[in-house]
């Protein structure tokens, strides 16, 4: 690719990535799976989980590539601008209760909380979670004060319901776990000649991945053999 060209595939993505407002679009599980997840919305659930270890308060959160590993080829085409399948690095920076116990055991307990998260509420594929501690705190008398040791997590902004028009798009609003059907990127379903992209929501306590998987294969069956299928998912409930 020229460096023309190259300026102008970087102005789109980072175009697609300003009217996301998502951050990064994540592999959900490996290359077959051909499922990707909003950065916002993976973020939301890693800061609800570590909203539940006392003695932590979570700061910054990002969630990137990891250094190590490979990336693969997609089984079928990704959503614009998103990252190819392969091994991610979660980078988080916290706080920590001045008084209480151990800074390595706080610090440990809040890297499990992620990683547990990463794979059992998600189905990332993390290879490694930084925590760096940029300070300590004073824990109020009330551990559930706002600031305090165990804050309210932050829930991003809902995304709004996309209209369900088609057989593609009322098989995926009817698969379990789906909460709606969103349209971030344009149509909640996006349909070409040999592909479908299907934009949505997931239910709060059902993993993202599994939903995702079962939302291919009933959007699969009714587009026809001759169409591949992703899933982008824009949003988690929370409970």
């Amino acid at each position: 690719m020229t460096g023309d060209g190259s300026r102008v595939q970087d102005g789109w993505a980072q175009a697609v990535r300003s009217r996301l407002g998502l951050g990064r679009l994540l592999p959900l599980g490996g290359a077959r799976d051909g499922a990707w997840i909003a950065e916002e919305a993976a973020a939301a659930v890693l800061r609800r989980a570590a909203g539940g270890v006392p003695g932590v308060v979570l700061g910054k959160l990002r969630i990137a590539p990891a250094e190590t590993g490979g990336t693969a080829r997609s089984a079928v085409p990704a959503p614009p601008s998103a990252l190819p399948p392969g091994p991610l690095r979660v980078e988080a920076e916290a706080e920590a209760a001045a008084g209480g116990e151990s800074l390595p055991a706080a610090v440990e307990r809040l890297r499990d909380a992620l990683f547990g998260a990463c794979a059992d509420a998600l189905g990332l594929e993390v290879a490694e979670v930084d925590v760096r501690v940029t300070g300590l705190l004073d824990a109020p008398s009330d551990p559930s004060a706002p600031g305090g040791p165990n804050p309210p997590p932050v829930v991003g902004p809902d995304r709004g319901v996309a209209a369900v028009r088609g057989p593609e798009a009322e098989a995926a609003a009817a698969v379990p776990g789906v909460a709606r059907l969103t349209g971030v990127l344009g149509d909640a379903v996006h349909r070409t000649d040999h592909h479908v992209r299907v934009e949505l929501a997931v239910a709060a306590g059902r993993r993202a991945l599994d939903v995702a998987g079962a939302v291919r294969s009933a959007v699969a069956a009714a587009a026809g053999a001759d169409r591949s299928v992703a899933v982008l998912v824009t949003a988690v409930e929370l409970p």
